[in-house]
């Protein structure tokens, strides 16, 4: 049993330190403990990297304090609205102080040249309307009147009515009936209307039928005058 416990012999090897004395027939070879401290060694240097790593963070941050601030602009130069309108009113101002007061003459020679100007463009508007509603008479086809006109550019009226009486002296009464229709209800309504027409010759007698035509005024009732006689009495 002496022999087998035998002290194995110990090679020196060039990286290897100095034998561990304390080290019991159980320990673990030295080569063990240097791998252990191999291992613990960049977990004792990562700090010192942590530290070189703040730097290079915050170095932007200084970098954008360093910078310098951006200039703000600076306002508009020239004058205000408010100060525009305060210059116009004092040229305002310097311009009425230099006029001469104006003589009531003047100012009733301004007020004819005024009053004369709106005269013309009156005048010119109205006979520019006239020209246009003659043109657009003349675009409209001819009516045949049934008889000349009387007086005055438009014709006058004619009624057709019925001999009620030949008393007085060239002086007819004629009846006209006027039938109509009445514009909201659709009624017909029937009047009656008697008219004095002047009769130069006598010719009408009573029950005739006979055209009266409006003329001027020849007595206090008389406004129209006979013009034919349509049909004979029976």
């Amino acid at each position: 049993m002496a022999e087998k416990n035998e002290e194995t012999p110990q090679v020196d090897r060039p990286d290897a330190g100095p034998p561990d004395q304390t080290a019991g027939p159980d320990a673990p070879p030295s080569n063990l403990s240097e791998e252990v401290e191999a291992a613990a060694t960049p977990e004792a240097e990562a700090p010192e990297a942590t530290e070189a790593e703040a730097p290079a963070e915050e170095a932007p941050a200084a970098a954008e304090e360093a910078a310098p601030a951006k200039p703000k602009a600076a306002p508009k130069s020239g004058p205000t609205r408010r100060e525009k309108l305060e210059a116009k009113r004092a040229e305002r101002r310097a311009a009425a102080g230099k006029r001469k007061p104006r003589t009531p003459e003047e100012r009733d020679a301004e007020r004819r040249e005024r009053r004369a100007a709106l005269a013309k463009q009156r005048r010119a508007y109205r006979a520019k309307a006239k020209t246009k509603k003659a043109e657009a008479r003349r675009a409209e086809p001819p009516r045949e009147p049934d008889h000349a006109p009387e007086h005055g550019p438009g014709r006058a009226k004619t009624r057709q009515g019925v001999v009620v009486s030949e008393k007085g002296e060239k002086t007819i009464t004629v009846r006209i009936d006027v039938v109509k229709r009445h514009k909201r209800y659709h009624k017909i309504l029937r009047s009656t209307v008697k008219l004095h027409a002047h009769d130069e010759r006598n010719d009408a007698h009573e029950g005739d039928t006979v055209r009266v035509q409006e003329c001027r005024p020849m007595s206090r009732t008389k406004r129209w005058r006979l013009v034919e006689v349509l049909e004979r009495a029976k």
